[in-house]
């Protein structure tokens, strides 16, 4: 099932979720993310995604794990996610990667507000994404939306947004 998104300045996309068969665009689309939202995508140095973590976000058969494309109307893949939820389905874990030369059109926004509904929709009583501290333009974004914003406690170089179920989102 496909559901088509507007930003603020009328751009429109469509999202659905990801399937096995979307492996070799998964790919393709990562070598037009930029190195340093590799490593706030992924929190390490990450030059190439390996195949077992295309695997991971095409290819689930745990319904805990969420995976979602999203694809500008001539139907080029503009940003991935996964939101992945514990067992109980009581907390998940949000993360988002955008095309470089499709950022700033308001896409974030409007993928992790679908995502935010999609939670609240199965339940999800937490949503929260682990940002790097200098990542400030998806923090802003996120505490923007609603978002707390509060260190992580194992590690200073990182940040939780969190937000927790039916929790208004920005609109």
């Amino acid at each position: 099932m496909k559901s088509t998104l507007i930003t603020h300045i009328g751009f429109r996309f469509e999202v659905r979720r990801a399937r096995s068969d979307d492996e070799p665009l998964v790919a393709e689309f990562f070598k037009h993310v930029t190195p340093e939202d590799l490593r706030f995508r992924f929190l390490g140095a990450v030059r190439e995604v390996s195949h077992e973590r295309l695997v991971a976000m095409t290819r689930s058969d745990d319904p805990h794990i969420h995976n979602f494309l999203a694809f500008s109307t001539d139907g080029m893949l503009i940003a991935v996610a996964t939101l992945a939820a514990d067992p109980a389905d009581r907390r998940g874990e949000v993360a988002i990667c955008i095309r470089e030369d499709r950022k700033h059109l308001g896409v974030g926004w409007e993928f992790l507000g679908y995502i935010g509904h999609y939670a609240d929709d199965h339940g999800i009583e937490t949503v929260e994404s682990i940002e790097s501290r200098e990542n400030r333009a998806a923090i802003e974004l996120e505490r923007e939306m609603g978002f707390t914003v509060a260190a992580d406690p194992d590690d200073p170089t990182l940040v939780r947004v969190q937000r927790k179920l039916g929790a208004k989102l920005a609109s």
